[in-house]
């Protein structure tokens, strides 16, 4: 018979891998990101959310604070480093204003997880006081991370377009709080049980929305591409014989 203590290891792993995953999943994003020079649309409060979420989280899953929570460091630990990268990446590319705007939140995060990891390694002086204390403060920044979307769920509704909203960054947020939901519920974990019980809600509403504007979602870029092949053509025709070189360019840079 299976052990809860190996059912628990097996299903953190599992939820290891699929967090991964969700931390990986944005990378198409910046990928055209970096391609176009520019965030465009994109917001960065998944990203600072996470940021801080993992941050807090590391710091909850030591030895010191909450014993036998290997896993829950093992993951976080390498989210806080691809989340740094994204930050990162978003502080190159977006405008003066969001990015004062993005250094003031950083910078007011880590003070934060200074402050936090300092008072409780040297106030509190039991792994149950730390993981009260740590475990309480983590649960709103797992919620703040599952709820970051929803400044972007917002401007789906308003523009009825999905274009902005990360398919897989959805799927994987709904697969990862369920996963880390059992992974609690076997070793029954209050701090991090609630907050992962919201997130799995929380993603499949992403879902909801992502199916229910796929359609419309489409047929927006589908229009905005043929109103751009016709403002070339006209380009072409007002253009003369000369004109048919400044075409083909223009089929050059957009295939």
């Amino acid at each position: 018979m299976v052990s809860s203590e190996f059912a628990r290891t097996a299903v953190g792993i599992i939820g290891n891998v699929i967090a991964l995953i969700l931390f990986l999943s944005p990378v198409p994003t910046f990928i055209q990101i970096v391609k176009k020079r520019t965030v465009e649309q994109f917001s960065p409060v998944p990203y600072l959310a996470t940021f801080i979420n993992c941050g807090v989280w590391v710091l909850y899953g030591l030895p010191v604070v909450h014993p036998h929570s290997f896993l829950v460091i093992t993951i976080n630990g390498t989210g806080l480093l691809i989340e740094t990268v994204y930050l990162l990446l978003f502080l190159i590319y977006c405008d003066r204003k969001q990015r004062i705007k993005m250094l003031l939140i950083i910078a007011g995060e880590l003070v934060f997880l200074g402050v936090l990891s300092a008072l409780v390694l040297t106030v509190a002086h039991s792994t149950k006081v730390r993981s009260d204390i740590v475990g309480s403060i983590a649960i709103v920044g797992n919620i703040m991370m599952y709820a970051s979307p929803l400044s972007v769920m917002k401007l789906v509704i308003t523009t009825k377009s999905v274009e902005y909203m990360p398919f897989f960054l959805s799927l994987f947020s709904m697969l990862n709080g369920i996963s880390w939901t059992i992974y609690a519920l076997i070793r029954f974990d209050p701090y991090i049980v609630i907050p992962n019980g919201l997130g799995s809600l929380l993603g499949i509403t992403q879902l909801i929305l992502y199916a229910t504007f796929y359609k419309s979602t489409q047929r927006q870029l589908a229009e905005r591409k043929a109103n751009l092949e016709m403002g070339l053509a006209e380009t072409g025709t007002q253009v003369g014989p000369t004109k048919v070189n400044s075409v083909g360019q223009a089929h050059n840079e957009y295939p």
